[in-house]
């Protein structure tokens, strides 16, 4: 698909980190956009949307207060709109990431992907899933092949282990890959590593099992950029299919958990960055990204303009 200025897509649900910058990103390249948020905003709703800094952005920005278990909400969302960008955030009022919120997930997705098939504009689907959908897996230590868009999270697993964000990414995914093909629908999904940035701590959901990624390889991260920039290369490019792992590093070094330490812990007194140096074995990579970089070879992130 070309950049199709003047068409108009959804992004649900806009109101988190990597939803209001695709909002910003696709106005910046000349799309009208449906922000799909789930909380009720104070004050000018367009505010949240901090990257908006001209008057013709704004112009093609609607916003649409969201519930995901309303469908009729989320069709009223979709009306007129040519694509979906979609991720979940959780409600803001769960304090944890736990079994309940995995059943919402999946129950929510069912939700959206039903509302596509049910609007005729919707050509194409891009679909927010997770790294962690894809390695979770009793036989990883075994596999002769590095994991990538093939494999699957194991659903047992995660739930014997408590791997809640892994199991409801990977139980949402599948739901949505099941509800596409039985209709019909044009579908990518962007598997994406941890998310990086000043928001990151301890408590996300993601982090659980980090030694364990760690010593197999593939504990991978992503930079926000990056990740937007993948979403709208998956969705602008005809030939894109399937799932695409979505990384632009590794953690697999000493120094790698050093940088990822101070991240997380900011204020907290840490060993000197020397004696990390000191231990200089590397943990070989054991994931890779290649589907998704050759899809991104020709990308252009900057601003788009009607020529």
């Amino acid at each position: 698909m070309e950049p199709a200025f003047r068409s108009t897509v959804c992004v649900m649900d806009a109101s988190g980190r990597l939803g209001s910058s695709l909002v910003e990103r696709l106005l910046q390249r000349g799309y009208t956009v449906h922000a799909a948020v789930q909380n009720h905003i104070a004050g000018d709703q367009v505010q949240q949307f901090s990257g908006i800094s001209s008057p013709e952005n704004e112009k093609r920005l609607k916003v649409f207060h969201l519930d995901p278990f309303d469908y009729q909400s989320i069709i009223e969302a979709l009306k007129g709109c040519c694509g979906l960008f979609y991720s979940f955030e959780p409600a803001q009022d769960q304090p944890t990431f736990d079994e309940v919120i995995a059943e919402e997930e999946v129950r929510v997705a069912h939700n959206v992907l039903e509302a596509c098939a049910q609007t005729d504009s919707i050509a194409k689907v891009v679909f927010t899933s997770s790294a962690t959908a894809i390695f979770w897996r009793e036989d990883h230590s075994s596999m002769e092949v590095d994991f990538d868009e093939r494999h699957w999270s194991d659903i047992s697993l995660c739930r014997k282990f408590k791997l809640w964000y892994a199991l409801s990414k990977t139980a949402a995914e599948k739901a949505a890959w099941a509800m596409a093909m039985d209709r019909g629908m044009n579908m990518v999904t962007i598997n994406a590593g941890l998310l990086l940035g000043p928001e990151l701590s301890l408590t996300n959901p993601c982090l659980k099992g980090a030694a364990e990624m760690y010593e197999d390889g593939v504990f991978v991260t992503v930079d926000l950029n990056y990740l937007v920039d993948a979403h709208i290369c998956a969705f602008e490019n005809v030939s894109a299919y399937g799932r695409y792992l979505c990384f632009n590093h590794i953690i697999n070094s000493s120094e790698d958990t050093f940088k990822l330490t101070q991240i997380l812990t900011p204020s907290a007194s840490l060993p000197s960055q020397q004696s990390y140096k000191e231990d200089t074995r590397i943990i070989p990579q054991r994931i890779s990204n290649k589907k998704l970089n050759k899809l991104m070879v020709d990308f252009e992130s900057g601003i788009q303009v009607e020529g």
